[in-house]
């Protein structure tokens, strides 16, 4: 870990324990964080808060009041984090129920209107399958209950809805986050194919060497743009091809 990144988890956990106290279950860290190729430019922190039971209203603010202050010390796209319940980690439940979620996305919503918000940001989120199957298999456990005694391997079926369901709008998307999208197609196609759970990165590698030599070029600025404080150009034609291509070879 970086030395911020370190500091962001280490409060993060700290002031989780004191808000949450016996409620709480533990923290777990995935995303790029815990793959290994965090980059402080371009990845958020992923965190995942598991909890007994669901606190209260008043607690909640408290706790987003907490993150919050640690978002702006975070690195540029800051934290995201869901916190759920253990009872439908294990066994897993689909699609996942949340208690409270947020993103920088999310943040105006709550300076504007914090109750509105810890009233309302509450339901279910397919993505949280493919956040549960990282934390299964390459997740971190920052305190708490080791990882297998909390989570359950999410199904083949349910971790293939929850990425496509990521991914499906790939040719729309490709043009306002081409890096994002390109590398995600990637490592979709690499689980479809291999049964491989792989980071955005080692998505990249994976089509460099699988997928059809006429994409090697847009998948390596794609890598070289995620690894650097770049914007790397993408050609518009191009890269709506190659997202027809791999949303056929997904769905196949």
């Amino acid at each position: 870990m970086s030395d911020a990144l370190k500091r962001v988890t280490e409060a993060f956990t700290e002031r989780s324990r004191a808000l949450l106290g016996e409620n709480l279950v533990g923290i777990y860290l995935h995303g790029s964080a815990a793959m290994g190729c965090f980059n402080a430019q371009k990845s958020d922190i992923d965190l995942l808060t598991v909890v007994n039971g669901a606190p209260p209203d008043e607690d909640k603010r408290r706790y987003m009041d907490m993150v919050v202050a640690l978002n702006a010390l975070a690195p540029s796209k800051g934290i995201e984090f869901s916190m759920i319940r253990a009872d439908v980690c294990r066994p897993f439940v689909y699609p996942t129920p949340f208690e409270l979620h947020f993103s920088t996305a999310h943040l105006t919503w709550y300076q504007r209107d914090p109750q509105d918000y810890v009233s309302k940001m509450k339901g279910t989120d397919r993505d949280l399958a493919a956040h549960i199957m990282i934390v299964y298999h390459r997740g971190r456990c920052l305190w708490g209950r080791e990882i297998r005694s909390v989570f359950e391997d999410v199904g083949e079926e349910d971790y293939m809805d929850s990425i496509w369901h990521d991914v499906e709008r790939a040719g729309e998307d490709i043009l306002e986050a081409p890096v994002y999208t390109a590398l995600n197609l990637c490592r979709a196609l690499a689980y479809r194919k291999e049964k491989l759970i792989l980071s955005k990165q080692e998505g990249g590698q994976w089509g460099l060497k699988n997928l059809p030599e006429r994409y090697g070029s847009l998948i390596r600025r794609a890598l070289d743009d995620y690894g650097s404080t770049g914007a790397a150009a993408f050609d518009e034609g191009e890269s709506r091809e190659y997202a027809g291509y791999m949303i056929q070879a997904i769905r196949a």
